[in-house]
């Protein structure tokens, strides 16, 4: 074989080989976050895992503090490992009660950053790698209105990996289920009434917000994961 044959066969394998690489890299930037989540919560139902939401974190004594942590493990900092080898009833502690979300059937918790408009990337997208956005123009816990929450949007398949997954498993929550809302050191509790899809521009919930009678807390995360196709929705009302 001669020389320049060689040059041009290994030329060819190397961009076979990258672009081999460059998709695997694609399907686990864009899927990967969601598999993660996804197996974290299997283990979960499997192991019987029950997720309380901390009665310390407003208005709970000092006594209430050292009883919790007495009897089970706090969440924070636990991560997969508490996932499969911590006790079965795991506490939730807000991240910070000044306003908080958390769902205890699927181990959620995140700081939620108030006002941001839902319709301005440069604004959501850095926020959305922190936590869970609310949106602007709708209303806070405690008022009659849509309570509209936001978490995981991207703009590109590689940048999934970069905004805050916390919304993936919305999926998995049916009427009935449990979702906490701290705001202004104050509790609020909600149980999750109904799902469904949306388009994208479907944005009468966020316009038509504080036209409502009653109050509704509705979260939202893009459809399906890694891509911001549809939306995906879950409503709860206060208990």
């Amino acid at each position: 074989m001669r020389r320049s044959e060689i040059a041009r066969y290994l030329i060819l394998r190397t961009i076979g080989n990258f672009l081999v690489l460059f998709a695997i890299f694609g399907v686990l930037a864009t899927f990967g976050p969601a598999v993660y989540y996804e197996v974290s919560f299997r283990v979960i139902q499997a192991r019987g895992i029950h997720y309380i939401v901390s009665a310390s974190a407003a208005t709970a004594t000092f006594g209430d503090i050292l009883k919790e942590q007495n009897k089970y493990i706090t969440t924070q900092g636990t991560g997969f490992a508490g996932v499969l080898a911590g006790p079965k009833e795991q506490i939730l502690t807000p991240i910070d009660t000044e306003f908080d979300v958390l769902i205890p059937k699927i181990g959620a918790n995140a700081k939620v950053f108030p006002n941001v408009d839902a319709s301005d990337p440069n604004q959501f997208l850095p926020i959305l790698k922190e936590g869970v956005a609310h949106a602007k123009g709708t209303v806070f816990p405690g008022m009659k209105g849509n309570i509209y929450l936001f978490a995981h949007s991207t703009d590109n398949f590689w940048d999934v990996g970069r905004y805050n997954a916390v919304f993936y498993l919305l999926k998995d929550l049916v009427p009935g289920d449990e979702i906490v809302i701290f705001f202004k050191n104050k509790r609020y509790d909600y149980v999750v009434t109904q799902s469904k899809t949306v388009d994208p521009s479907d944005v009468s919930y966020i316009v038509g917000a504080q036209n409502q009678t009653q109050e509704t807390l509705i979260l939202q995360t893009c459809w399906p994961p890694g891509t911001t196709w549809q939306r995906w929705l879950v409503f709860a009302k206060r208990k």
